[in-house]
């Protein structure tokens, strides 16, 4: 038996693995623990609240300012309702001044309610009136012959209409004169006291048909009368316009009361 001295002997030799050294992370232990983490997530809700009170504190003055309160609106009584019908069909009559009644409240200017300021805009008067605009619309009907649920429903739909018109021919006028910050609800009471006039002459028209036109003319040159009042008021009181406009201020307010004529002709034209 011979040795092979070049005989090889497989053996495995294992090698233990080398350790794996892993480098921490300061940023995340910073932030997720630690005593930095407490003082981060400190700032940055601080500074979350902070966004979030700025933005609501943001929406609610926006807010206020061009869709306020609707109560505001309707805190009448009947004296207010009394007088108030006697500025709007007979604004010449009105001897007071036509300003409104400011008062402060949460670090800004505001102004009294209906029930305490003649000059206030309310709601009440106008849907009132547009409710009796449609009663007696629905008559006028009958007594031609002609009422139906379609024809009343087109008689609501053009009040409708004819009051949004009014809505935005205020609008479009105080935006060209520079005072386009009015609350809308405002607007929107302005432009409904255009149905006591007309209510007015429907009535007469019942009653006496010749009266009409004798009560729908007035009308128009009081309501007339009345918006230009309440627009220079806006202008020059509330919104404080400037005076670059005064070289078609006037026209732009003699448009408006002009306006009032086809506008009242065409919401007591009822027919079928």
């Amino acid at each position: 038996m011979y040795y092979n001295q070049y005989q090889r002997t497989d053996t495995v030799v294992q090698r233990s693995p080398s350790p794996v050294y892993i480098q921490p992370n300061l940023f995340d232990s910073a932030l997720y623990g630690g005593a930095g983490s407490n003082l981060i997530q400190s700032e940055v809700g601080a500074y979350g609240e902070k966004i979030v009170e700025s933005s609501s504190e943001y929406m609610q003055r926006n807010m206020s300012k061009y869709f306020p309160d609707p109560h505001y609106y309707f805190q009448v009584n009947d004296d207010y309702v009394r007088n108030k019908l006697k500025v709007i069909l007979f604004p010449f009559l009105h001897k007071g001044h036509w300003t409104r009644i400011s008062e402060p409240a949460g670090g800004r200017l505001s102004y009294k309610p209906p029930i305490y300021d003649i000059n206030a805009p309310d709601l009440y008067i106008p849907l009132m009136a547009f409710g009796s605009y449609l009663i007696l619309a629905g008559l006028s009907l009958g007594l031609l012959g002609k009422f139906s649920p379609e024809a009343l429903n087109a008689q609501f739909t053009k009040g409708l209409l004819g009051w949004f018109l009014e809505v935005m021919v205020l609008k479009v006028i105080l935006h060209l004169l520079g005072s386009g910050d009015s609350p809308l609800l405002d607007m929107v009471a302005y432009g409904g006291y255009a149905f006591t006039g007309v209510t007015l002459a429907m009535l007469a028209k019942i009653v006496w048909r010749y009266s009409y036109y004798f009560v729908i003319t007035l009308e128009c040159f009081c309501m007339g009368v009345f918006l230009v009042k309440i627009m220079k008021r806006v202008l020059f009181t509330e919104m404080k316009s400037c005076e670059k406009h005064s070289s078609h201020r006037h026209y732009l307010l003699l448009f408006v009361a002009i306006f009032q004529i086809p506008l009242l002709f065409w919401l007591s034209n009822i027919n079928a």
